[in-house]
């Protein structure tokens, strides 16, 4: 029998430890967040928690032989600790995931009432569990998930967006750079201008008016010259902050010159497109609204949300035997006779303990609190989600053409400054100089078309920035790398949401 009792009881607690037994490892959820980034940026090394060691061999090996664009990408996907940081609400969003599959504890009650007369103590015990879990679990699951599926692609959609924010300010770094090497290429002009007019007084043909406009243009140059240190040194701070790192930027060695602007130009129709079927925060806010739906049921099922199923014992008192009490009874007999007296005996006889036991069902009657404020307040929230994501929707259509325009016209001015400006500006100083040294033009004359050349220079510098900025931005719009963008019959990647065809970038030869 007592075998029996064991055997019964044994998978009880083999079930009670399995429930106990729930741990939380967030690395697959990891690995999907790694996977979502490195579709958004084209970078397939991601940082992971854990991978500490890892990330700094992998980042020293990256510095050691300069940076490009992509590798800058690749340093701050890696070692960026804002990015880092971020990667723990994942973590946290995989706990409760983990928590919602966990039944709630049962309670366990004891009283214990001794008896005023002595002997074994009235005993009542009940052990409960609330049964209402069981059909709470599951939409408890599916809300923590669908959290969880909105946090990773929040997590990329950030990451996405720190990596085109690297790129960017390794981009304005390197036409800062370019900007200082132009003004000091722009200082030797000017030098020469000055040499020009000093031999053309000691000629006699020049005059000291001349030479004191072509010193004026050198000092405001060696200005120009210090301002474009400080720009090139704070250009690289802010890359060496995105990066993580804490060298001096300028130990920063960037090897990848300002890209010129491309010969195609995009469909704004299909970047559109692109950007419907990708964009990670759209994707987000999708799971945003089922995860609000699935909270809406949850809490309409909270109506009842005390459903207690439990097993109640109780055994009765017993008084201390009547043998025991012979002395103090003989002595109120006597005292009340006035002589001694034997008391009266009680039969001997041994008395039962009852044992009572039985199943118990408690329900927590919804009588004021029907859940009604929250119901309500669920409803709310997945309004305002349907809301945010229209209006998401009606920003990226927008967003999209706007991007189109400005990578448009920047790759344009480029081109424009590369193949029509700077060549005639350049030949305009060249004359202007000749004719000066022939006597045939005035300094004056000189002086401004050496002008409008330096201009030219550093707006074409300015422009090949805007337009390597461009091609970052037509990424983030489309949620996509160039790469991606550009290569025909590209699928839709299975985490993505919800899948539709043909999902290449569509391009027009320019």
């Amino acid at each position: 029998m007592r075998n029996r009792h064991a055997i019964g009881v044994f998978p009880l607690f083999a079930v009670v430890a399995l429930c106990g037994c729930a741990s939380v490892n967030p690395r697959p959820d990891y690995d999907r967040t790694a996977r979502r980034v490195a579709e958004a940026t084209g970078q397939e090394k991601i940082y992971r928690p854990g991978d500490e060691a890892i990330v700094e061999s992998a980042v020293a090996a990256l510095l050691d032989d300069g940076l490009t664009a992509d590798e800058a990408v690749q340093v701050c996907l890696l070692n960026n600790p804002r990015l880092q940081a971020a990667f723990f609400n994942v973590g946290m969003a995989r706990a409760d995931v983990v928590q919602s599959g966990l039944l709630s504890n049962p309670s366990l009650g004891i009283s214990l009432r001794l008896p005023s007369s002595g002997g074994l103590a009235n005993v009542e015990a009940g052990l409960a569990q609330n049964i209402a879990d069981l059909w709470q679990i599951p939409l408890r699951k599916r809300v923590a998930e669908r959290a969880l599926d909105q946090a990773i692609l929040v997590l990329a959609r950030d990451a996405s967006l720190l990596a085109a924010e690297a790129k960017i300010a390794y981009y304005r770094a390197v036409a800062a750079d370019r900007g200082y090497k132009i003004t000091l290429e722009n200082l030797e002009i000017v030098q020469r201008l000055v040499d020009v007019a000093i031999a053309r007084q000691q000629a006699g043909e020049g005059t000291e008016i001349d030479i004191t406009l072509a010193r004026s243009e050198l000092r405001q140059t060696q200005l120009a010259l210090r301002s474009a240190k400080l720009d090139a040194f704070e250009q690289r701070s802010r890359l060496a902050t995105l990066l993580g790192l804490t060298t001096s930027p300028d130990r920063l060695d960037l090897r990848e010159d300002l890209p010129e602007p491309p010969a195609w130009t995009l469909s704004p129709e299909r970047l559109l497109e692109i950007a419907q079927a990708r964009r990670l925060d759209l994707e987000a806010l999708r799971q945003a609204v089922e995860t609000a739906a699935a909270n809406l049921k949850l809490e309409r099922l909270l109506v009842f949300p005390l459903v207690e199923l439990g097993l109640e014992l109780e055994r009765g008192e017993r008084e201390r035997s009547s043998g025991g009490k012979f002395l103090g009874k003989t002595a109120r007999a006597s005292f009340g006779a006035g002589e001694l007296t034997l008391p009266e005996l009680e039969p001997r006889g041994r008395k039962t303990t009852d044992f009572i036991i039985g199943p118990t069902l408690g329900i927590e009657l919804p009588i004021f609190d029907q859940n009604q404020a929250q119901i309500a307040k669920a409803e709310y929230a997945l309004s305002q989600a349907e809301k945010v994501l229209e209006s998401l929707v009606r920003e990226i259509t927008q967003e999209t053409r706007l991007v189109h325009e400005r990578a448009r016209t920047a790759w344009d001015i480029a081109r424009f400054y590369r193949e029509q400006l700077l060549p005639l500006r350049e030949a305009n100083l060249e004359l202007a100089r000749n004719a000066y040294q022939a006597g045939q033009a005035s300094f004056l004359v000189v002086l401004e078309a050496q002008r409008t050349l330096l201009a030219a220079r550093a707006g074409y510098v300015r422009a090949l920035d805007d337009s390597a900025a461009s091609l970052v931005a037509v990424e983030q719009a489309a949620g996509q790398p160039i790469k991606k963008i550009l290569a025909p019959n590209e699928k839709t990647p299975p985490d993505s949401g919800k899948p539709t065809s043909d999902q290449s970038a569509a391009t027009e030869d320019g």
